[in-house]
């Protein structure tokens, strides 16, 4: 038992970066990016008897090779430029107030003489010629600002892994920066309209669908940043 809790412990402060050693960058191998540029897609019936046969010389062809060619990412394996320029900022103010008073009374002072009787049998001090007096008020109030304000900037080569039926290219893009013991990692996945690719064969984030965009690190900084394992199971685990 007493090596088990030993154990416990030092699985508790260990990190996730090796003693000594940058963390390892993401083995390319295993991509999805390197797996569709394997793997392009076969190429468009349609789209290559449209342009028709054409001299190599040309420089009026449609093909993409050309001079006037269409260079911009269209099939499984072609790769475009994503460009994240977020610049959001949110405000939300709201306040309420709300206040009520009421007042109800009730005098009877003669009554073919009840009330007369009543008061004989009474306290001393006691009448019966105000039965009924009630006052009530209440108030309340709320106030609550929401403040945000979120700023990035970066570009992206990301890679065309799948064409679905309806014309529109799925696209995932990595990227990793290592500096000193600190590793930066991006990605960005989603849907996106051919028609929406620029000349540039760029496109901006805010055309793509279902975008996930992850911007974030692994290493000492990263590490020294989060709690370690141990005090994260206490935190979830106490209720208090």
């Amino acid at each position: 038992m007493r090596n088990v809790i030993i154990f416990a412990l030092l699985a508790a402060g260990c990190t996730t970066t090796p003693v000594g050693k940058p963390p390892e960058f993401s083995p390319p191998e295993r991509a999805a990016e390197r797996e569709a540029m394997f793997n392009p897609s076969f190429p468009d019936p349609a789209r290559t008897s449209a342009l028709g046969p054409s001299p190599r010389a040309s420089l009026w062809t449609g093909e993409r090779g050309s001079l006037l060619g269409d260079r911009r990412a269209m099939q499984r394996g072609d790769i475009m430029t994503v460009v994240i320029e977020i610049d959001d900022s949110a405000q939300i103010s709201n306040s309420s107030d709300r206040s009520r008073s009421a007042s109800q009374g009730a005098d009877i002072s003669q009554l073919i003489g009840i009330p007369q009787r009543i008061d004989e049998r009474l306290p001393d001090g006691a009448s019966s010629s105000q039965l009924v007096d009630l006052s009530s008020q209440s108030s309340a109030s709320g106030d609550g600002s929401v403040s945000r304000n979120e700023q990035l900037t970066l570009r992206v080569a990301v890679t065309i892994t799948d064409v679905l039926p309806n014309g529109v290219l799925e696209i995932l893009g990595q990227q990793e920066v290592r500096v000193n013991y600190e590793l930066r990692e991006l990605i960005v996945t989603g849907f996106v309209r051919p028609e929406d690719i620029t000349r540039q064969n760029e496109i901006t984030y805010d055309k793509i669908a279902s975008a996930r965009i992850s911007y974030g690190g692994r290493g000492q900084i990263t590490d020294m940043q989060q709690p370690r394992y141990g005090q994260q199971v206490l935190e979830s685990v106490l209720p208090f």
